[in-house]
């Protein structure tokens, strides 16, 4: 039997990138997986490939910063499979600007997007997961919570909060059977993991990989292992935390 036979997993912006690594690794172990994603194009696809492959996945087109559409989609996985047992938090808005020029309606939909659509989701499946007295939910943080390069302000305060987010839903969360954790990748490299119609393979140089004292730089796959790890049994001591994952690139000292 696979490590999720009969599991219900839903993972938001799955359609493209870490969140589509993250569901086909759920799939491939048995899971019954929602691909929670505002791009239909990109949901769409992913389900297809999955489908291909004879294992179970659906698309629920999902705005994670609408309360609403996350109520929605996290009811209608509770009725198709009769539970949820994992929540993967991984939609994101990226986009980056300068202090001066970003606008305060950006500000508010990278917050509403990357942290208010986790804490949205987190609230209605955390309902159904305390009537099964259990439950995983894994928050997609980053190292920018950590450091930064200029003018990433609404990206890195929005997975800042998600660290925060994650160990105070832990706490709150606990007593149901229900553990939280939160992940923050570095460089994964996602240019051919994004829909069909604009994958297209970036080229690294030996300097991008040296940047790692892994290595190399990392690859979606990388995340969705811990994701797995941090969904299953094996990890049952483990609540509040975060993993840092990026082949030791923040720890690298560098001398200019």
């Amino acid at each position: 039997m696979s490590l999720f036979t009969d599991k219900s997993i839903i993972v938001t912006g799955a359609g493209q990138g870490i969140g589509t690594a993250i569901s086909r690794k759920f799939a491939q172990e048995g899971a019954k997986v929602v691909i929670a994603d505002i791009d239909e194009e990109a949901g769409l696809e992913n389900e297809k490939h999955i489908r291909k492959a004879g294992l179970e996945a659906i698309f629920i087109k999902t705005d994670v910063s609408d309360p609403a559409s996350v109520e929605e989609m996290v009811n209608y996985t509770n009725k198709k499979y009769g539970r949820i047992d994992v929540l993967v938090n991984n939609a994101v808005l990226t986009g980056f600007g300068n202090i001066f020029e970003t606008t305060v309606e950006e500000w508010d939909k990278a917050i509403a997007v990357n942290l208010s659509g986790a804490y949205y989701c987190a609230k209605f499946c955390a309902g159904f997961m305390k009537n099964q007295n259990s439950g995983c939910i894994i928050n997609m943080a980053s190292t920018r919570a950590f450091m930064s390069e200029p003018d990433t302000e609404p990206y890195s305060a929005s997975k800042g909060g998600i660290i925060a987010l994650t160990h105070s839903l832990a706490i709150s969360l606990g007593k149901y059977g229900i553990r939280v954790n939160s992940i923050s990748p570095g460089w994964i490299d996602v240019s051919s993991w994004k829909k069909s119609s604009v994958a297209c393979q970036d080229i690294l140089s030996i300097e991008d990989h040296a940047q790692h004292p892994a290595g190399r730089v990392g690859v979606p796959d990388d995340i969705a292992e811990v994701c797995l790890f941090l969904a299953s049994d094996k990890s049952g001591f483990i609540t509040g935390e975060n993993i840092t994952v990026d082949g030791g690139m923040t720890k690298k000292m560098i001398y200019i």
